[in-house]
């Protein structure tokens, strides 16, 4: 028999802020949200910071991991407002590295994008989700001399052109699943519950319906509740549901 995949919530928010105020406790949060260039508006770097402040306190009052994704001009702000309990984990500044974004000028090239990952202090991580079977057998036999973890860098390409078409949704921004994936797999077991308050294309909630997590996401716009809404084959929610 097939094991059940997570379940999926998606739920019609207000704001993201509003959503994490109301949403349940659970053991990760995924924070994606534009940054302050372009799509979703444009407002004071200070007045963004304000508002990012309020939402990660607000996600620290209810996870125990949280992962907060940026442009690293932007991301490393986040540092001076780390809630009281968290810590940036060890080696906790996250790089997404990717050779194939298109030519923009004739300046730098960008090709990376920063994820913090913070947690509660003592919040349990699980490394052992990225060991081979030689390596879980050593440990077994208590003969493992050093627990491996993922690199700090995620080298996954840019879904453009013909690269990843098939996971590819139309969304502006989609990041590709294999650079949530690990953030899921050092911080959750099965069955647990990931939350998302800037679903876009629902890409945390793809990655855990496949690894048999939980996830509550959703979105401020209507149209990307429908894309999620699609690529996840589930209806949205206007209600919280009964976990």
């Amino acid at each position: 028999m097939e094991e059940e995949e997570g379940k999926i919530w998606i739920m019609k928010a207000r704001s993201a802020l509003k959503f994490m105020e109301d949403a349940p406790n659970a053991t990760t949060a995924v924070l994606d949200p534009w940054y302050n260039r372009g799509v979703g508006g444009e407002i004071e770097f200070e007045e963004y910071h304000q508002w990012l402040k309020k939402v990660v306190n607000a996600t620290a009052e209810k996870v125990e991991n949280m992962f907060v994704w940026g442009f690293p001009d932007i991301i490393y702000r986040v540092l001076d407002y780390i809630p009281d309990g968290f810590e940036l984990a060890q080696n906790g500044w996250l790089t997404w590295y990717y050779k194939n974004c298109p030519t923009r000028s004739g300046q730098w090239r960008p090709s990376q994008n920063a994820c913090l990952h913070l947690r509660k202090v003592g919040a349990q991580v699980h490394p052992e989700h990225f060991m081979n079977e030689k390596q879980m057998e050593l440990k077994r036999l208590g003969k493992l001399q050093y627990m491996p973890g993922p690199t700090s860098v995620m080298e996954v390409a840019l879904l453009v052109g013909f690269v990843g078409k098939k996971e590819q949704t139309g969304h502006p921004s989609q990041k590709p699943e294999k650079t949530i994936e690990p953030l899921i797999k050092m911080t959750t077991v099965e069955g647990d519950l990931v939350l998302d308050p800037f679903g876009g294309s629902g890409t945390t909630a793809a990655v855990c319906k496949r690894l048999k997590r939980n996830c509550l996401i959703s979105d401020s716009d209507s149209d990307y509740i429908e894309l999620m809404a699609k690529r996840l084959s589930c209806k949205p929610r206007v209600r919280w549901p009964k976990l």
